[in-house]
Formats: structure tokens, C-alpha cells, sequence
């Protein structure tokens, strides 16, 4: 390198997804593909603060069952977001996070109800057009929708608990609520790891108690730790190299994604 040049602010968490990309390679190598999904997924987490289960999960049913791919990436939702919590704490808001949980505390019932009767799609297929429709507008006029009070935040904890519920999908209704507000990235990473962090042990608990949790999963999950370590680094790192007008296009998107994933599950063209 050349006196007077300087190296990129991109270059040492480049050098670290590539060092984690070659332990995944070389220690594991019967584990490749599933520690490289592991990988992307914890990135998008640590980046976005949401995402890793929309973009894990069907590269992980590729590489295992469902029956090892739902427990192993329940397990690592908490680790993230306990991983980014401690590093993010100082931009929690306890309580609009409360506020949410307790409305998903609220809604899971009511989810439970619409799964076991028969017009449980029609409940999940508005709330994926409303999604859908919200993320889609924001994505057209950024700055244009907000929400000026966390008055509402259980009612996008409901429509999160039903969705979660009726088809393990929580995230979209609470990210868009996130957008809305106008929450800074970091307020927004944060936000939602106080939300995803105990929803998410109580599923992983869960689980563990349905006989979910088998020595391979557990296996494959310890060896993913580094790998997440270094991605939770590198992710937020990143993240805050990310313009906030930019960012929240991205958050939008990412929630169109999510909403276009569940509508397609609810009219039963997607994997549930």
C-alpha cells in the first residue's frame, strides 16, 4: 500500500466475515453450508436488527430437516439478540418494548384460535396485505407515515402475537412499527432485540421441552457460536455505516419481503 492511502472503514470487518467464512470452511467442513447460512443470517440480524429467520430458515431446509432447522435457528435468534442487546442496551425504550410484548402476550391466543379454525387465512392473509401495503407506501414515500406516540404499539404487538401464533412469523408487524416511529438504527436494532430476546427464549424453551433439541442441532449450534460473535462485530459495524433514510428503505423492503413471504404462506404457495 502506497504512503498517504488509508484502509477503507469496511476492510477489518471484511477481514473478519472472511476469517469466520474460512473457520466454517476448514474446522467443519461437514458443517459448511449450514455455519455459512448461520452466517449471512446473523449478519442481516446484527445490520437490521430483524431478518435472520426470513433469510435462514429456507437455506437451512435445504441443508436439514425442519425438524432440525426450526430448534437450531431458535436457538440462535436469542444468541443474537442477547449478543446485540449488551452492546445496544443504552438505546432501549423499556417501554414502548413492554408495551409490545405484552400485546404479543395478548394476541398468541388469539393466533392459537384463528390456527384451529377455519377461517384462520382470511385473519393472516389481511394482516399480510396490510404489511405489505404499509411497507410498500414507505417504500414509495420514505418519511411520509409515521406514528408520533407508542400508543399503538400493542396493537402492532397483537397483529405480531396473532401472526406468530398461526404461522412463526412475528417480526413484520413489530419492524414496521419501528419504521413508523421513526426510530434511529440503533434505537431500532436495540428496540427490537428487547422485544425478539424473551418472545424468542420462550420459544427456544419450548421447543426444548416438545424434544426438539437433539444432540446434532446442539452440536451444530456451539459451533456456530464464533461465527455469530464475529458477525454480531462486523454486522453493527457496518449497520452504522448505513445513512438512516437509507436504512429504513432497507428496514421497508425487508418488511414488503417478509409480508410477500406470509401472504404466499397464508394462499398455501410457500412452505409453513
Amino acid at each position: 500500500m502506497s504512503p498517504g492511502k488509508t484502509i477503507p472503514t469496511a476492510f477489518p470487518q471484511a477481514v473478519a466475515i472472511l476469517a469466520a467464512a474460512g473457520y466454517a470452511v476448514f474446522a467443519f467442513p461437514g458443517h459448511a453450508s449450514i455455519l455459512a447460512v448461520l452466517l449471512l443470517a446473523s449478519l442481516v440480524r446484527a445490520v437490521f436488527g430483524f431478518g435472520d429467520a426470513l433469510l435462514g430458515m429456507p437455506l437451512l431446509a435445504l441443508a436439514l430437516p425442519m425438524t432440525s432447522a426450526t430448534p437450531l435457528m431458535a436457538l440462535a435468534g436469542p444468541t443474537l439478540g442477547a449478543l446485540l442487546l449488551v452492546r445496544g442496551f443504552r438505546h432501549l425504550d423499556l417501554r414502548n418494548t413492554a408495551a409490545l410484548i405484552g400485546g404479543t402476550l395478548a394476541g398468541i391466543p388469539v393466533g392459537l384460535l384463528f390456527l384451529k379454525s377455519i377461517d384462520n387465512r382470511f385473519v393472516s392473509l389481511g394482516l399480510a396485505l396490510l404489511i405489505i401495503l404499509f411497507s410498500f407506501s414507505g417504500l414509495l414515500h420514505p418519511g411520509r407515515l409515521r406514528l408520533s406516540t407508542g400508543k399503538s404499539a400493542p396493537l402492532f404487538g397483537l397483529a405480531g402475537g396473532i401472526l406468530g401464533a398461526a404461522f412463526n412469523t412475528n417480526g413484520p408487524p413489530i419492524a414496521l412499527y419501528g419504521a413508523l416511529r421513526g426510530w434511529t438504527p440503533d434505537e431500532f436494532r436495540a428496540n427490537l432485540q428487547g422485544y425478539f430476546l424473551p418472545t424468542g427464549l420462550a420459544i427456544m424453551i419450548g421447543q426444548g421441552a416438545a424434544g426438539l433439541w437433539s444432540e446434532s442441532v446442539f452440536r451444530i449450534f456451539l459451533e456456530s457460536l464464533p461465527i455469530m460473535i464475529v458477525a454480531v462485530w462486523a454486522g453493527e459495524k457496518l449497520g452504522r455505516r448505513i445513512p438512516a433514510v437509507k436504512f429504513l428503505a432497507w428496514v421497508y423492503g425487508l418488511v414488503f419481503v417478509a409480508g410477500a413471504v406470509l401472504l404466499l404462506k397464508t394462499v398455501g404457495l410457500f412452505g409453513r
